[in-house]
């Protein structure tokens, strides 16, 4: 496995300033586009391949980095795990190593043993390749997307602060590690309903942010996770939705709009959606009970 980041050097451009003192000069004064040669930090983008019990499953793009987490994440999303005592092992390995198989060259390779009673659903290998910013790729049809646990999230009767909720964006934000360095990943981050965050994981693809984060839940024995926040960068897709239902996450948060099937799929669910949680508001597209004082700004 390579690094999070991967220097490249870079021509700088920069435009003189318009309104500048310039501007107001005449022609003479004004200066042509200043270049200049830099190194500069791009977040890192790498074949993963996921193989259970032997059989090549998928290969996705991702930035390296909790691989363990994001193929454990991966597979809740699909239901082929529940607990972490669906797994007997996970190992990162190269394809050399991994011995032959559909992944071999393309990359690192997460080596899924599953344990007793944990099966592959039928159908479950993806035909091609996923990118970073594609996480359903390869299904076969919407009924092969549109997967709910066994247990809804109806029961989960947790409330959450606006206030709390508003804060969010910033802690993300601020524990961005990689993101301050590159300004190329998306984050995912798992908070207690008062605001504690409990963890972060940044990738390129969104989809992966949040498979880290469910992976490193299930590893830790937390699933399902009753009574917590998942809040994104960027828009709330459908996969996002998905994720967090088969996660038994009841609130999904982002900065930015959630599309028509992701509000179905959370309504359908019993999620809280929200999104454009920027600054001091939110739009509540699903979920509306689990908000505090709710019953006063709906009347």
């Amino acid at each position: 496995m390579t690094g999070r980041t991967v220097r490249r050097r870079i021509l700088r451009i920069s435009l003189p300033d318009e309104a500048g003192p310039a501007a107001h000069a005449g022609p003479a004064a004004h200066a042509g586009p200043q270049r200049a040669q830099r190194a500069d930090l791009l977040a890192a983008e790498e074949p993963l391949g996921v193989r259970v019990n032997g059989e090549a499953i998928t290969l996705t793009m991702r930035t390296p980095g909790d691989d363990i987490d994001l193929a454990a994440g991966f597979l809740v999303g699909e239901g082929v795990l529940r607990s972490a005592c669906d797994v007997a092992e996970i190992r990162i390995c190269t394809g050399d190593r991994c011995g032959h198989g559909d992944h071999e060259g393309m990359g690192n390779i997460a080596d899924v043993t599953l344990g007793p009673g944990a099966t592959v659903p039928a159908g479950l290998r993806r035909n091609f390749l996923t990118t970073s910013a594609c996480g359903v790729c390869g299904k076969a049809s919407i009924a092969d997307i549109c997967q709910l646990p066994a247990t809804g999230l109806a029961a989960d009767h947790v409330t959450v602060e606006p206030l709390v909720l508003t804060r969010l964006p910033g802690q993300l934000r601020e524990a961005q590690r990689v993101f301050s360095a590159t300004g190329g990943l998306h984050a995912a981050g798992l908070f207690t309903a008062d605001g504690q965050l409990l963890t972060i994981r940044e990738d390129v693809g969104r989809h992966n942010a949040v498979d880290k984060v469910v992976g490193w839940a299930l590893r830790e024995g937390r699933l399902p996770l009753a009574g917590c926040i998942l809040m994104v960068s960027g828009r709330a897709s459908f996969e996002l939705v998905q994720k967090a239902v088969m996660a038994g996450i009841p609130v999904l948060a982002a900065v930015s709009a959630p599309s028509s099937l992701a509000a179905e799929l959370a309504e359908e669910a019993g999620l809280t959606l929200i999104g454009f949680l920027r600054g001091n508001s939110m739009n509540v597209y699903t979920g509306a009970q689990r908000i505090a004082d709710v019953e006063q700004a709906l009347t």
